[in-house]
Parts: structure tokens; sequence; C-alpha cells
């Protein structure tokens, strides 16, 4: 499929408890959309990586656990920064993804041909 050659390569950085800048209503309102479509069209990242704020996305509660476990079913590697989690006092309710270090991140960066921040 087409559509899979479009991010092939590609990580997509989530820093924020949602997309963008804003209220965390709309954040979380543009998110939602953005995840729904990749699922649809098809268009998979290689990874989904996690810090700051982003850690947030994971962890119970969170309004995105199952379209991200969508992604992660479809090989979409979810990396989560251990030390984000740490700080936010998330460790113990991660509910996707794999945890790992910033050197995962940046691993991932540096293989990737390309690297988006949403």
């Amino acid at each position: 499929m087409a559509n899979e050659s479009l991010f092939s390569q590609t990580i997509i950085l989530i820093t924020q408890d949602g997309m963008g800048s804003g209220d965390t209503e709309l954040q979380h309102d543009l998110l939602g959309k953005y995840l729904r479509l990749l699922l649809e069209k098809g268009a998979l990242p290689t990874a989904l990586c996690f810090y700051t704020e982003g850690v947030k996305l994971i962890a119970t509660g969170s309004p995105f656990l199952e379209r991200l476990a969508q992604l992660e079913e479809k090989g979409v590697r979810l990396i989560v920064c251990a030390t984000c989690l740490n700080y936010y006092g998330l460790l113990d309710q991660v509910q996707v993804g794999t945890i790992g270090s910033m050197d995962d991140i940046l691993t991932a960066q540096l293989q990737a041909h390309k690297v988006i921040t949403l």
C-alpha cells in the first residue's frame, strides 16, 4: 500500500499532553483525530517517542490508550522516557509502550529518515 511508505523510517515525538499548544481539551481533540487518521490511512510511523508531558498519554486514565495499543499491535514502537515517568510519578501506571531511556529515543532519531514533533 502506498500509504505505508509515507512514514517509513519516520518517528514522531510526542512531548506534550496532547497535540500543539492551547487548552488541554483542544490538544486532546487534535491528537485523537491524528491517531485515528494514522490508523485509518495505514500511514504508520516506525515509532512514537513520548517524553516530558507526553508520557501522560500512555498512563492509566489516558483517553488515547485504545488507539495507541492499536498502533502498537500494528508494529509501531512506542518508546516512553523512564526519567519522565519517574518525574511525573507514572512509572507504575504505564499501559502501553516500552519504557526506555533517552538513549533509546536518540537511537530511534538517529535511525530515522524523518523526525516529526507534534
